[in-house]
């Protein structure tokens, strides 16, 4: 693992980023950070791609006992719509690493590299060379599989408790069939090409 170089290196609070909902039609973008100690157990932490939605749920969990700190950082739809994707992806990001308390000394990201005033390493396939970077997949992950549970409650009629905002054959029924919601990214393709929601059984009563 890449942690391990920096350690010898001299730098001791290495930060693992990584995002989730970066390709979704609705909700926000989730970016995480996270700063693993050199003895964390590496059993059940990769990439969150790769896990059960319960592998993560456990996994989330011990990163946040066990890790020296984590920070969340989001980007809603409308912050989306309004930069694009990857800058807020990015903005997601900095929000994260802002709020890891210490402060890092070393930035680890799965392929986004950005302006940092910290030492930065962009990684091809990071979350499957770094395990930082793998527990901040689980983080943003499960934090935005969360926040999609919530929107589900507002929106039942798209489902968002299944696909989490994906392009799922399903969403894509939902989107012709009840047209956009408010957490819908509006500049992406196809909702772009969806009617305004006629709130037809796609709002809570």
């Amino acid at each position: 693992m890449w942690e391990r170089t920096l350690w010898r290196i001299g730098f001791r609070r290495v930060a693992g980023v990584d995002e989730a909902g970066r390709g979704a039609l609705a909700g926000p973008v989730v970016a995480s950070a996270v700063v693993l100690p050199p003895d964390f157990p590496s059993d059940g932490i990769d990439d969150s791609k790769r896990l059960s939605a319960a592998q993560r749920d456990a996994a989330y969990d011990r990163i946040m006992a066990g890790a020296l700190a984590v920070g969340v950082g989001t980007a809603d739809s409308g912050e989306i719509d309004r930069v694009n994707i990857l800058q807020a992806t990015k903005q997601a990001m900095a929000q994260a690493i802002g709020a890891l308390q210490p402060s890092p000394d070393f930035l680890l990201t799965d392929a986004v590299e950005f302006p940092s005033v910290l030492p930065l390493w962009a990684l091809i396939k990071g979350d499957h060379r770094a395990l930082a970077i793998a527990a901040a997949s689980i983080i943003a992950k499960v934090t935005r599989d969360r926040l999609m549970v919530r929107y589900h409650a507002q929106y039942p009629g798209y489902n968002f408790l299944l696909h989490k905002g994906y392009g799922t054959p399903e969403h894509l029924t939902m989107l012709r069939t009840f047209g956009r919601c408010p957490i819908h990214r509006q500049s992406f393709r196809p909702v772009c090409d969806s009617p305004l929601s006629g709130a037809r059984g796609a709002h809570a009563e």
